[in-house]
């Protein structure tokens, strides 16, 4: 089993010298087994995205289990992030789902109810249709049963239900700007809740091989905006158990989030989220 390292990325200032901004411990190995490793209660936030079980063609994961044995593999990838995780953190997870298995993502949270309290469903909304314009990226099907599937879901989960979140830290303004002086809750600012439907496209690419070269990856933006939700500045400790190619470690680099943790079974994608992160330089400790 590769050693533990600690990856250290440096950013540049107006002072034209550099300073540390995120530590990384970025693992190569079994998540299950390498967070039961870690100490309980050091996790202030969670954004992961795991397996889906629809046959996505990953270059090591066998993506097509029985459904028991998928939703027990679940369970306890979900056991170790509720230990890790502290009493005040969040976990958000992204599960999407296919035409013909579209109970799947309901399943798993069924499946955590024991583990957790289910505090928001947001949907992630990845292509709309506005009278006759089309804004973002969408997988196309030929079918004569089924839509196209333009989301997937981010479920919120916490411990008990009752940790406050950053709701305008993602406001947008008000539409109507007379809401402002009616609703005595705006404090006169002209900034409302974004809601629990996130429109965040894919960026454009031309080759998935050099761009986006793992097949199942979330934007940085959407890591983003959950740290933001959750709330930036008390994210000290951030775990992605399903690392892939470093999307929510690039999100956990621009939220300026003090240490990032994750865990890849890949050495192909391991390799491609080191690369794009930058990581030049490392210790063995």
């Amino acid at each position: 089993m590769p050693g533990l390292r600690f990856f250290l990325l440096y950013e540049s200032t107006l002072f034209d010298h550099f300073s540390p901004v995120t530590k990384f411990d970025l693992r190569q190995e079994d998540c299950v087994a390498g967070m039961a490793r870690l100490a309980a209660s050091t996790v202030d936030l969670v954004v992961t995205s795991p397996p889906y079980n629809l046959g996505v063609r990953y270059r090591k994961y066998c993506d097509r289990q029985d459904r028991q044995s998928y939703l027990s593999w679940c369970a306890r990838w979900a056991a170790q992030i509720r230990r890790l995780l502290k009493p005040s953190g969040s976990f958000f997870l992204n599960i999407g789902a296919a035409p013909s298995n579209p109970m799947l993502p309901h399943e798993i949270v069924f499946q955590l109810r024991e583990l957790f309290v289910l505090q928001n469903t947001i949907h992630w909304i990845k292509s709309i249709a506005i009278d006759d314009r089309t804004f973002g990226h969408f997988k196309p099907i030929s079918s004569k049963r089924f839509l196209n599937d333009c989301h997937e879901y981010i479920f919120h989960f916490t411990l008990d239900g009752r940790i406050d979140i950053d709701r305008l830290a993602l406001g947008v303004p008000y539409q109507d700007k007379s809401n402002i002086a009616r609703w005595s809750h705006t404090s006169g600012r002209d900034k409302r809740c974004r809601g629990n439907t996130w429109f965040v496209p894919y960026q454009t690419i031309q080759s998935r091989e050099k761009e986006r070269p793992h097949p199942a990856t979330f934007p940085v933006q959407l890591a983003e905006w959950c740290i933001k939700l959750h709330g930036r500045s008390r994210v000290r400790t951030m775990l992605d158990p399903f690392l892939g190619i470093g999307n929510s470690a690039l999100a956990a680099t621009n939220c300026g989030v003090q240490k990032f943790l994750g865990f890849e079974i890949d050495e192909s994608y391991f390799a491609e989220a080191k690369r794009r992160l930058g990581l030049l330089s490392s210790r063995t400790r």
